[in-house]
């Protein structure tokens, strides 16, 4: 049954085995497992980056394709349930309507995208998406009528999304089922449709013919595939499921903005992650997305507790002020490619292929 759920992808790995496994049941209970709301929207932006990560990886890891287009999709995704949202009456039509509208343009734009620059090869189609996410960016900044702009936009939700609502009125291991857990596991449990989608994906023999493109696509278009339409399938699939992972997002934030759903720092961060996690593996995502956004959230307070233990040390208290976050985040990166240079699940995996030889 668990070997039909992953699609045959088993982690092949004791370690990973007991990560994924903990991950899951991590963010599965979250909301039981923690109070307050940082630890329960550090869950959840979680659950976001593992199917956006995932659904980039389809490109990098498994096609080849390197693209910088993927925020523009999230973004899209993002906007189009978010302006549904905040233009009239929050109803489940209207974000149903507003999706749909965001899924349709999604598909435009990844067929274009990759009818006109697929063609390109290396460098010269990376710079191209790039001018493409930024020209989107920038638009979305200056239709403020429409977007909000800068500023971006706050939006409502159904009633049963809602945080005054409650579907019962007793507790369940002492939290409310309210909205806000209900948005929750919406988000989880759609997050972990896309998911299951993309490992189905990639384990096919769709995905089996963009593997051989990787390695050698010469090799492939001289056994009959016509790479370039393989090409654009995963260009459009992976924007479809990166549009419906920002729509998830939009909900679970009730926010839209340029800088949250279309800056360059979302791609930036992607990218760190596929690296972390190692590319060409769908449960890298997982494992680099928890890593980074654990990090991203908690590694400031806890250098700040670190300064403060190290008060009467000055060079390591200076060292561990919590302004520096942002290097010591570098180090670790630098740590990870140094000691995990096929990724942190590639290494396991080598390490339990040599255990297996020996």
């Amino acid at each position: 049954m668990l070997k039909q759920l992953l699609s045959g992808d088993l982690p092949r790995s004791r370690v990973l085995s007991g990560a994924l496994l903990l991950i899951f049941l991590g963010l599965a209970l979250a909301p039981f497992l923690t109070s307050g709301a940082r630890p329960l929207n550090t869950a959840a932006t979680i659950c976001v980056y593992i199917v956006l990560v995932a659904s980039y990886d389809l490109l990098l890891g498994y096609t080849g394709i390197v693209s910088f287009a993927h925020t523009m999709f999230f973004g899209i995704g993002a906007y189009g349930i978010g302006l549904a949202l905040a233009s009239g009456e929050p109803s489940w039509r209207a974000a149903a309507g507003g999706l749909l509208l965001a899924l349709a343009l999604t598909v435009v734009l990844a067929l274009i995208v990759g009818l006109f620059a697929l063609r390109v090869r290396a460098i010269f189609y990376a710079m191209i998406t790039l001018a493409v996410a930024s020209s989107f960016a920038v638009l979305a900044s200056q239709l403020s009528d429409l977007t909000g702009g800068e500023d971006g936009k706050t939006f409502s939700v159904p009633e049963l999304l809602s945080p005054g609502f409650r579907l019962i009125d007793t507790e369940i291991f002492g939290r409310a089922i309210d909205g806000k857990l209900i948005t929750y596991y919406i988000v989880f449990g759609g997050c972990l449709v896309l998911f299951l989608f993309l490992l189905r994906l990639v384990n096919s023999p769709f995905g089996r013919v963009l593997q051989a493109i990787r390695e050698n696509e010469f090799r492939a278009e001289a056994l009959g595939y016509r790479t370039m339409v393989y090409r654009i399938w995963a260009n459009c699939l992976a924007a479809l499921v990166a549009a419906l992972a920002g729509a998830l997002m939009a909900l679970w934030l009730r926010y839209v903005g340029p800088k949250t759903m279309l800056g360059f720092e979302v791609m930036t961060d992607i990218l760190l992650i596929v690296v972390i996690g190692g590319m060409g593996t769908m449960y890298g995502a997982v494992i680099g997305a928890t890593l980074f956004i654990i990090a991203q959230n908690y590694l400031k307070a806890l250098m700040a507790e670190g300064s403060s233990a190290l008060a009467g040390v000055p060079f390591l208290a200076e060292a561990l002020h919590p302004d520096r976050w942002m290097l010591w985040l570098g180090v670790l990166f630098v740590l990870s490619i140094y000691f995990f240079p096929f990724g942190i699940v590639g290494k396991l995996r080598m390490i339990r292929a040599r255990a297996r030889g020996a």
